[in-house]
């Protein structure tokens, strides 16, 4: 029986069991097994042969993916986003590789991939699924664009990315795990349990073959969380939707829509500056700035980093060195409790900061 087939059969077996309190740890061993098996299946093959995926060098200061159907209009928005000329038409898979493209605002360089359109089976690898969802793993924000006479395709297209070990706008669950070479699995919590207990947490890690461990939970986890920290595959990554088409119906069927939307038009260049911001502030980046110890900062040009950076982040980014030969830093700004606070590696920067690194003598 090949991998398809036993997930099936998994997959089966699960719809037919009647979700109770009797048969909660029958499922979960289940959810355990079915998501070993779409590992397999969805890990590349180490043929040493290519396969003509996308070669995306990820640059600027955050990569952005478009994940749509065919024909949704990602190429129109790609173009006025940023001025790229990606083919268009009203056809379905007029994109057929990769468009990248960026977004010059507010004094960041954001990367923009316009990927050719999934369709469902996309993490099987139908419609070189693979290859789209293989990008958007590596993507600091998931910009999903909908149809706006579509908008019930949302989840399906969540659950092909999903089905990849994606996880959007959610934090990696508070569970951690340290493998020993014997003594048996030790199980700790910091919070009252109320999904899980003792005999699943043992029965899942079983089923990854982990018989020596401790492992701790900060957070009243559910059988899935506990999978996917044992997967150890998973990417955590921001999520935007995006209604594009949004000229063509009311403002009462807009209405009606049960999630959150940046409405657009990108043909018509309805809202695009209100997207534009939208994708800045779901990508969370500061402006900081540098300042030479006997000169004034440059404020033309920012640095653009992560909300909660450091002063040794910044130092990372500065050279490879500094945060070596560092001695103190010296901040003007929001962070500070006051012009030109000392402080140190462990500070951290907001947005306008400006900052001097101070290095050690010798």
């Amino acid at each position: 029986m090949g991998i398809e087939e036993k997930l099936k059969e998994l997959e089966d077996e699960m719809a037919r069991t009647q979700k109770n309190k009797a048969t909660e740890y029958h499922i979960g061993i289940l959810k355990a097994k079915i998501a070993a098996l779409r590992r397999e299946i969805i890990a590349p093959k180490r043929s040493g042969v290519r396969t003509g995926g996308f070669d995306v060098k990820k640059s600027g200061d955050a990569t952005v993916v478009f994940i749509g159907l065919p024909s949704v209009g990602k190429s129109t928005l790609l173009n006025a986003l940023t001025g790229s000329k990606s083919k268009v038409a009203s056809y379905a898979f007029t994109t057929l590789t990769c468009i990248p493209g960026v977004m010059e605002y507010k004094g960041a360089k954001i990367q923009l991939l316009d990927l050719p359109g999934i369709i469902v089976g996309a993490k099987e690898g139908k419609g070189r699924g693979k290859e789209v969802l293989a990008v958007a793993r590596n993507a600091d924000l998931v910009l999903i664009l909908l149809d706006v006479f579509q908008p019930g395709i949302l989840p399906k297209i969540k659950e092909e990315l999903g089905g990849i070990g994606m996880r959007l706008d959610e934090p990696p669950p508070q569970i951690y795990l340290t493998k020993k070479l014997r003594g048996g699995v030790e199980i700790n919590s910091t919070v009252k349990l109320t999904h899980l207990d003792e005999r699943m947490i043992l029965g899942v890690l079983n089923e990854y073959g982990i018989h020596n461990a401790s492992i701790v939970l900060r957070e009243d986890a559910t059988v899935e969380q506990l999978i996917d920290v044992l997967a150890a595959n998973r990417r955590y990554s921001r999520l935007l939707v995006v209604l594009n088409k949004v000229d063509m119906v009311s403002d009462q069927y807009l209405k009606q829509i049960q999630f959150d939307f940046v409405p657009v038009s990108a043909e018509k260049g309805k809202n695009i500056e209100e997207l534009r911001e939208a994708i800045y502030q779901k990508l969370a980046l500061i402006r900081v700035y540098t300042k030479p110890r006997t000169e004034s900062a440059d404020l033309k040009e920012p640095m653009m980093m992560r909300s909660g950076s450091t002063i040794e982040d910044a130092c990372s980014r500065l050279h490879r060195d500094l945060a070596r030969d560092f001695k103190y830093a010296l901040v003007w700004g929001k962070s500070a409790k006051f012009p030109g606070q000392k402080v140190g590696l462990q500070h951290i920067l907001v947005d306008g900061d400006i900052f001097t690194i101070v290095k050690k003598q010798g």
